[in-house]
């Protein structure tokens, strides 16, 4: 799966966990030379996507690493922005 396409796949599953759909965005960016998803929620929404023990951002991780693999062999990482 190309980033871009993995970028849009966690922006849709975000936008079903949100009250703010339209608010949601994501796109491949850097961290520490490593790609990411930058993920963007609306700030009300944010401990939605988190989820409480950080439960959502790792199902959403897990999701992220089964469509492009281990980031150790290249796969994406997940950013929620603050």
């Amino acid at each position: 799966m190309n980033e871009d396409r993995a970028a849009e796949m966690v922006a849709r599953i975000a936008r079903a966990m949100v009250e703010n759909p339209d608010e949601v965005s994501a796109s491949v960016g850097e961290e520490r030379g490593e790609p990411v998803i930058d993920l963007v929620v609306a700030e009300p929404d944010r401990g939605q996507v988190i989820g409480r023990g950080g439960r959502g951002a790792h199902a959403l991780r897990t999701l992220l690493r089964a469509a492009t693999g281990p980031r150790s062999e290249g796969g994406l990482g997940l950013h929620i922005v603050d």
